[in-house]
């Protein structure tokens, strides 16, 4: 993310109880994540949950992208 993006939800968290729901999942997918890419070899089912939790986490950064576009929206109307 940009650093404009990391700014803008460092200040919307604390009133927008949604967003910090995803920007905490997604940081703990990254964490779970590291742990995998740390290992040279994964077992199959090691490979399908790390494939897992990289949709997860693209999905929650999608969602995080929505909320800052409609914030940015909101105060450009305002």
């Amino acid at each position: 993310m940009e650093k404009q993006d990391l700014e803008l939800i460092e200040q919307l968290m604390d009133r927008d109880p949604e967003l910090k729901q995803y920007v905490e999942k997604h940081r703990e997918y990254e964490k779970q994540l590291e742990v995998f890419n740390r290992r040279p070899y994964l077992t199959t089912v090691e490979t399908i949950e790390r494939k897992r939790l990289q949709k997860l986490k693209l999905a929650g950064r999608d969602r995080i992208e929505l909320i800052l576009a409609q914030h940015r929206q909101k105060e450009n109307l305002q």
